[in-house]
């Protein structure tokens, strides 16, 4: 029986916590009806909030967060355990060889590497090894499609730069964002193929980040924030009237707003 008023509680302490939620005849029916594919999204919204906490510097909510995070994969493999599938200590063994396996540098006999590009190199070689991918579509293939479709597209492009398809410079991955703008103009026009090429031009959007070396999701996520406070004081102008008022006037106060959170 799990002690309730213990210190301080251990990862054993969490597999027996779990186990009796799942009970049937003793547990939480909630947590007794759930199956992998109902909490499937708890376990990226988790992820996103871990993300957030490292974000704002913040080591409390970090610790409260990581548990969360931790949380859902006991859960999922709680419910393994139960199916006969596996279990804690499989998921544990799993990623321990694969610890040792990708860094032969220091569990085997690849020799010494000082250089961390030279590291993140040699896991992705052993990972494409493990993994029985020989082409570079293979590798495309490998990318997970549960990405957010941003990193989804910039994890492609990186595949197709390892064959050498990629520009050479920042400056023609921005020539082609302005091809795909016009595409996309035409498209309006004619009234044919415009997702497609609302997406092509977002693709290529993606590809001048990465060019960059910057990350397209927090860069749109700050342009995000960006457009939230500049909204905000462009209400904050216009006062209780914002929704009486026309295009024109609601983007003369827009101007205001952006030339005062611009300072």
């Amino acid at each position: 029986m799990v002690d309730l008023y213990k210190a301080e509680y251990g990862f054993d302490d969490l597999l027996e916590i779990m186990a009796l939620l799942r009970d049937p005849e003793k547990g939480c029916p909630w947590d007794v009806a759930q199956t992998h594919e109902s909490i499937r999204r708890n376990l990226i919204e988790e992820a996103y909030e871990a993300a957030d906490a490292i974000d704002r510097g913040s080591p409390s909510d970090l610790k409260e967060e990581l548990g969360d995070l931790l949380l859902q994969v006991v859960f999922h493999a709680q419910m393994a355990r139960e199916a006969g599938e596996f279990d804690i200590g499989g998921v544990c063994t799993e990623i321990c060889r694969k610890l040792i396996r990708r860094h032969p540098h220091v569990f085997g006999s690849a020799g010494h590497l000082t250089d961390p590009k030279q590291t993140l190199d040699l896991w992705e070689a052993v990972k494409r090894e493990e993994k029985g991918q020989q082409t570079y579509t293979d590798a495309m293939n490998g990318v997970a499609k549960a990405l957010p479709a941003l990193t989804y597209a910039e994890k492609i492009q990186s595949r197709a730069k390892r064959s050498g398809f990629d520009w050479p410079t920042a400056d023609g991955a921005v020539n082609k964002i302005r091809e795909e703008t016009d595409e996309l103009s035409e498209a309006i026009r004619t009234r044919a193929g415009v997702e497609e090429e609302l997406g092509d031009l977002l693709f290529a959007a993606v590809n001048a980040a990465r060019k960059l070396e910057i990350d397209p999701e927090e860069a749109l996520f700050r342009a995000s924030e960006k457009f939230k406070n500049r909204f905000a004081a462009m209400e904050r102008m216009a006062g209780d009237k914002l929704s009486e008022l026309d295009l024109d006037e609601m983007i003369a106060l827009w101007d205001r707003a952006k030339a005062q959170t611009s300072r």
